[in-house]
């Protein structure tokens, strides 16, 4: 009897830890996301206060798969050094410009910038700048995917700044 009611209690000793360390994570994720989307509510209702001025451009809007084939010999590596995982390029929401557009080669756009893409239909949004096109491409912005192939012409593509930064780039 003594056997069983120890091997009982090993069985859901562990269970009982287990389990109260899921619910800790489960309380701290809990956490965690209601603070994000009260900053998320917070920007979407004060974006107007803080950014008052964005700088546009018209631009050719593609797609690009992280393969060998249309990148380099890294395709899980970004010009700006980040290390993605293939399969799930499209979560991402990264893109790469055209050197015209990346301010190492005197454009307005830094790596880590986030830009605004309207007028692809389910591909407008908010990206990530982390990718530099093949110096052939201008004007062009190549949107991360996994395997979706697209083009759209004339796409307006623009970032938001502030006062400040409008002032000292005139």
């Amino acid at each position: 009897m003594f056997k069983e009611n120890l091997s009982i209690l090993l069985y859901i000793l562990p269970a009982l830890i287990v389990t109260y360390h899921a619910s800790n994570l489960m309380d701290e994720s809990y956490e965690e996301i209601s603070s994000l989307r009260e900053q998320v509510w917070e920007l979407q209702n004060n974006c107007d206060n803080q950014y008052t001025n964005k700088i546009s451009y018209k631009v050719t809007v593609t797609t690009y798969n992280p393969t060998r084939s249309q990148t380099d010999s890294t395709p899980n590596e970004l010009a700006d050094g980040t290390k993605i995982k293939p399969w799930r390029a499209t979560d991402y929401r990264y893109v790469a410009l055209s050197r015209d557009l990346i301010s190492r080669w005197g454009g307005p756009f830094e790596y880590g910038d986030y830009i605004v893409i309207e007028g692809t239909g389910k591909w407008d949004g908010i990206y990530q700048v982390r990718d530099t096109m093949n110096p052939k491409w201008t004007n062009r912005v190549d949107i991360l995917t996994t395997n979706s192939r697209f083009k759209y012409n004339n796409i307006i593509m623009y970032k938001y700044v502030d006062d400040l930064i409008l002032v000292e780039n005139s």
